[in-house]
């Protein structure tokens, strides 16, 4: 058992019933609430074409939520039994009793779902910090992982660039209050759209529909009491596993996945460096590589059609087991 694991983690301690919220729910899609000892997951599933198709699981970035995936999930839902988790703090899912926001305490959170849905091995598909996360569940938990798809993850970098800075400060003591108490009077449409302009290469591709729903979902993250805490401490966990070295440095860890990887990086990216990726591309070994010239940081929603090509084309290569 790794040390990311925690005991009796294979048993749900309460039925997985539906959860009533204000959280927008796709066509098609379903949320439900999974309860583990000390842990409550919101979990987004999608119906698969047919019975039989092996289990996919989607984990998002800082701030992101198992909405992200929408768009992916819908085209993929022919290939892949799909479900994406809000990790503990983000999304509809409440703090972790401990308040363990670090990546370890993540992938922690994720190995104990997929030992308790007992659905593993499934393809594992992250995004930014769910990309840091996966990469440790794949590395400690090789057992759970089919194969892995990482969408910019977040990976040390020496030297982060300018504009990732104002994230990053997210994780110095007091900072966060500083920003919420001069931004205490922004709208929530003016902070949605500064997520996009930094998250995306080219916030005007976001449907007017998709902008109404995002900030709906700003609106009603930012009457969370714990919102600020969840970012702040994720934000905090990013930087500390950026710290780590030997066995637990996430480099190694990525040298040390045995599951075939599949490799995403946007030339616009703000917040993770477009030159990370021929070193991931050495980590991982004989992973392959989809370079999307006007992407940012989450391509899997700029472009989802060429994120789920690519994917497919993975599965291909496996044999689409």
């Amino acid at each position: 058992m790794s040390s990311t694991e925690l005991p009796g983690a294979r048993a749900l301690s309460a039925a997985m019933a539906p959860k009533v919220a204000t959280v927008h729910v796709a066509d098609g899609e379903k949320l439900r609430s999974v309860s583990l000892p000390g842990l409550t997951l919101t979990v987004r599933s999608r119906p698969p074409a047919r019975a039989g198709l092996a289990p996919a699981l989607y984990v998002h970035g800082l701030g992101g939520s198992s909405q992200n995936w929408s768009a992916l999930m819908a085209r993929l839902e022919d290939v892949v039994d799909g479900e994406a988790i809000d990790l503990p703090g983000f999304g509809d899912s409440p703090p972790p009793d401990d308040g363990n926001y670090s990546v370890t305490g993540h992938a922690r959170a994720v190995i104990r779902f997929l030992d308790a849905s007992a659905r593993g091995p499934v393809h594992l598909l992250g995004n930014s910090l769910g990309g840091a996360v996966c990469t440790r569940v794949a590395a400690v938990r090789p057992d759970l992982v089919r194969t892995l798809t990482l969408v910019s993850p977040a990976l040390p970098e020496l030297r982060v660039q300018r504009s990732a800075v104002p994230t990053a400060l997210l994780a110095m003591p007091g900072v966060t209050g500083l920003f919420a108490r001069m931004t205490k009077d922004w709208t929530a449409e003016r902070r949605t759209r500064g997520v996009l302009a930094l998250c995306y290469g080219d916030p005007s591709r976001v449907t007017d529909e998709a902008l109404r729903h995002a900030v709906e979902e700003m609106e009603r993250r930012m009457g969370l009491p714990y919102f600020w805490d969840a970012m702040t401490r994720s934000a905090r966990g990013i930087v500390d596993a950026y710290t780590l070295g030997g066995q637990q440095g996430l480099w190694r860890q990525a040298e040390r996945v045995l599951a075939p990887t599949l490799l995403v990086y946007g030339r616009k990216d703000q917040l993770i460096s477009y030159r990370m990726a021929r070193k991931a591309a050495v980590a991982f070994r004989g992973s392959r590589m989809l370079t999307l010239p006007d992407a940012g940081h989450v391509a899997m929603m700029e472009y989802p059609e060429a994120v789920a090509q690519a994917f497919r084309e993975l599965l291909d290569d496996c044999g689409r087991s």
